[in-house]
């Protein structure tokens, strides 16, 4: 067995060769950054139906068209501006729980039903017609 040999460190600093980062780089840069921001933002402002609430919007045959969803989910990302973390959403024939913090559905029922329910743990309500 050979018996190891030990060289002493330099205390000195190395040297690294300082970088220059072009314009079209730090350009490139917050192109990205800029481009990243947006698709997260636009990500955070689609509502998810959670698997329980689709099932509730099928089994009562709630049907919801893409205008007012998006107006759903523009009044959503308002209320959680402001604070809302649950909200409950009152359309002219359906009545959602959405949670504006997660910006997910939670459940759904037809307007009839919901007259006769009490909603807790709701800091919000959004009333679209």
């Amino acid at each position: 067995m050979e018996k190891s040999v030990f060289r002493p460190i330099s205390t000195h600093p190395i040297p690294l060769p300082s970088k220059k980062v072009s314009a079209n780089q730090q350009t490139s840069k917050q192109g990205f950054a800029q481009h990243l921001r947006t698709a997260v933002d636009e990500k955070a402002s689609k509502l998810v139906i959670s698997k329980h609430a689709q099932l509730r919007l099928s089994q009562r045959n709630i049907e919801i068209n893409d205008n007012t969803w998006s107006r759903i989910e523009k009044k959503v990302s308002e209320a959680k501006k402001m604070g809302v973390k649950d909200s409950l959403v009152i359309l002219h024939d359906a009545a959602l729980v959405v949670s504006a913090k997660n910006h997910t559905v939670i459940t759904a029922m037809d307007r009839n039903e919901a007259a006769s329910q009490i909603f807790t743990n709701i800091n919000g309500t959004i009333i679209l017609d």
